[in-house]
């Protein structure tokens, strides 16, 4: 095989990785222009549980509207999620056949899913306790009165954080398919699983009480469970990897399948 003939391959998957990074882009965009329209009461939910305490403080003139387009962004990760992971995964996941390709139309739109019931979950119930607690915290000696863009930000990456754990099973089912773990590994790995929550938990919560760390770490709890069934269905053994599959073989794979 000649040089050119080597890297020929390279230079197909890089035009491959250029397309899915242009697809996966423009699908963030387009999220975000829908976000905008959203954006207002996304706001006015996270801003929800400071109503009836104190009200939020501006301290420079074009904060309010950075604030608005960081929210409009996380609206549109949340709608672009199961495009970016397809465009992903269609590309790391070497020789897929028809099979693996059609359960990805099923698996990213629950990646997506799961992502906005991370977010409302934080957004609903973890985020008013924990804040509940800060303002009850020395409330005799400050009175709580914060700049908004601080408070955005504080808000905004506890419920991108909580979110993006949510993405736990999906994790696991994919480890799972690529062989590198196994359901008797995952089942006889569950104390050491449950000390990784526990400090997953501590580091999103940003409140030190255990009742709102237990908040967050029964339902991740729960999430690693789902993973562990999902990864019963989906895993099979590592195959040695002998290069990219070409579409030739995908076709033939595809043939021998059907």
């Amino acid at each position: 095989m000649t040089t050119a003939q080597q890297q020929a391959p390279i230079i197909e998957h890089l035009r491959e990785l250029r397309d899915r990074l242009i697809k996966a882009s423009l699908a963030l965009v387009a999220g975000m222009v829908i976000g905008v329209f959203g954006a207002k009461q996304f706001l006015e939910l996270l801003i929800a549980p400071l109503q009836d305490i104190t009200q939020l403080q501006l301290l420079k003139p074009t904060e309010n509207i950075i604030i608005y387009f960081k929210a409009a962004l996380i609206l549109g990760v949340i709608l672009a999620s199961p495009v970016v992971l397809y465009q992903i995964f269609s590309f790391i996941v070497p020789g897929l056949t028809s099979k693996e390709r059609k359960a990805l139309y099923f698996v990213l739109p629950a990646a997506g899913i799961l992502f906005a019931a991370g977010v409302a979950f934080a957004s609903l119930i973890v985020l008013p306790f924990t804040l509940n607690y800060l303002q009850l915290f020395l409330s005799d000696l400050f009175k709580a009165e914060y700049a908004v863009g601080y408070y955005m930000s504080f808000v905004l990456n506890f419920v991108l954080y909580i979110g993006l754990a949510f993405e736990t099973p999906l994790v696991i089912a994919l480890l799972a398919r690529l062989g590198l773990v196994t359901p008797e590994q995952l089942r006889g790995t569950w104390r050491y699983a449950i000390v990784i929550v526990a400090v997953l938990a501590a580091v999103i919560t940003p409140t030190p009480d255990p009742f709102t760390m237990s908040i967050v770490m029964f339902p991740l709890l729960g999430l690693y469970v789902l993973g562990v069934v999902m990864a019963q269905f989906t895993y099979r053994p590592r195959a040695v990897f002998t290069g990219w599959t070409t579409e030739e073989e995908k076709e033939k794979e595809e043939n021998t399948e059907s």
